[in-house]
């Protein structure tokens, strides 16, 4: 049985951010090349103001294949707006504004309602917004960006730490490289999930990060600091999740008093010991239930929770689902982390219940002092 391929029709203009184009190109051609039946896959065509090369903003050249005139979305099944940053000096800062292209805004709006899909990589979620296809929407865009995109359309609902969105037909990524997760999502959308993950590994891609992923990983948190001590202090922490950790512990390891210590912190990350731990640890949970075949109880053990429980509730905070939903909806078809039995799980509790009472509490910053009283004690992580 023959199939039509689905036409994939990225919009470039001068000023556009290549890798928002080539990235989702290149995810398609690789998914086209990898389908065992011939005409399931996708064709991609780059559509433009006229034949004249557009300049991307990294410098690199593009040609249309076709022309926005030419072009009336009749036989287009996916539309890729990718985004166009313009940064200007201000200070010592920089301020970044996204780019509106009057002409790919006029023909977004016009041939938008005949397309089944829409999508947005980086900034061009502002041209999407503009055209009115994220009113009463849950969107997001290029973090640098998104506090413009929720001040000038306060109908759009911004995500401004998700890497992709989806919103019914619309979906929305996050800066850059983030277009090459969504539209590794879009493959596995119309192909399924294992044929996306195989396009990914054709593609070297380390991980597909899921939609609701924040935008910033760990090792970008770690970069972002300006103390180096911080910085190594994180990458142990990464290392050590399954551990317990204390806030003394950690203080000491830096060599500060607790309180100088949580201040620090604080100031480096935006976040306390205990809100950084919990999130490292739901990370790391994540990736567990997405590629490896663990019990969801071994799965905690192993990143430091002291209780399924504790578990659960950290999971849903983070996350607003269960790990067993979050599993049946990320769940690969690879497992390359080796199980643990349940006589491990038990003996993994266990050994924790001796060390602590109760269930895990996240360490904290320590509480003010009452007059007359001395500091209450952080409880361990």
């Amino acid at each position: 049985m023959s199939h039509q391929p689905r036409r994939i029709a990225i919009a470039v203009f001068d000023g556009v951010e290549s890798l928002d184009v080539t990235g989702p190109a290149q995810v398609f051609s690789t998914a086209s090349r990898l389908l065992d039946r011939s005409g399931r896959g996708y064709t991609v065509e780059l559509v433009g103001a006229g034949p004249a090369p557009v300049h991307c903003a990294g410098g690199v050249r593009l040609l249309a294949d076709r022309t926005f005139a030419d072009s009336d979305g009749e036989r287009v099944d996916t539309l890729v707006v990718p985004g166009g940053l313009r940064i200007r000096p201000e200070g010592v800062e920089a301020v970044v504004e996204a780019v509106i292209d009057p002409e790919v805004l006029a023909w977004v709006a016009r041939v938008a309602p005949r397309v089944r899909r829409v999508v947005s990589v980086c900034a061009g979620a502002h041209t999407l917004a503009a055209a009115g296809l994220l009113t009463g929407r849950r969107a997001t865009t290029h973090w640098a960006t998104a506090e413009a995109l929720a001040e000038r359309h306060p109908d759009v609902t911004v995500d401004a730490d998700a890497v992709y969105v989806r919103s019914g037909p619309v979906w929305t990524g996050a800066g850059v490289s983030a277009g090459i997760d969504m539209s590794l999502a879009l493959v596995a959308d119309d192909h399924g999930r294992r044929h996306a993950l195989a396009t990914a590994k054709w593609m070297v891609m380390y991980l597909q990060r899921p939609g609701d992923q924040s935008q910033f990983s760990a090792p970008l948190k770690r970069q972002n600091t300006a103390r180096t001590d911080i910085a190594e202090l994180l990458a142990w922490i990464d290392a050590h999740l399954a551990e317990r950790l204390t806030v003394p512990d950690l203080a000491a390891r830096m060599g500060l008093g607790e309180r100088q210590f949580a201040r620090v912190f604080l100031r480096e990350t935006g976040s306390t010991p205990a809100t950084y731990l919990d999130a490292q640890r739901v990370h790391a949970a994540r990736r567990l239930l997405q590629e490896s075949d663990l019990t969801v109880a071994a799965i905690g053990a192993r990143c430091g929770f002291g209780s399924v429980h504790s578990f659960h509730r950290a999971f849903k905070r983070h996350t607003s689902v269960t790990p067993q939903v979050y599993r049946r909806h990320f769940t690969s078809a690879a497992a390359p982390v080796p199980a643990v039995t349940p006589q491990e799980t038990r003996s993994i509790w266990s050994s924790r219940r001796t060390r602590r009472t109760g269930s895990l509490r996240s360490c904290a910053t320590p509480s003010p002092a009452r007059p007359g009283s001395s500091p209450t004690a952080p409880p361990p992580c």
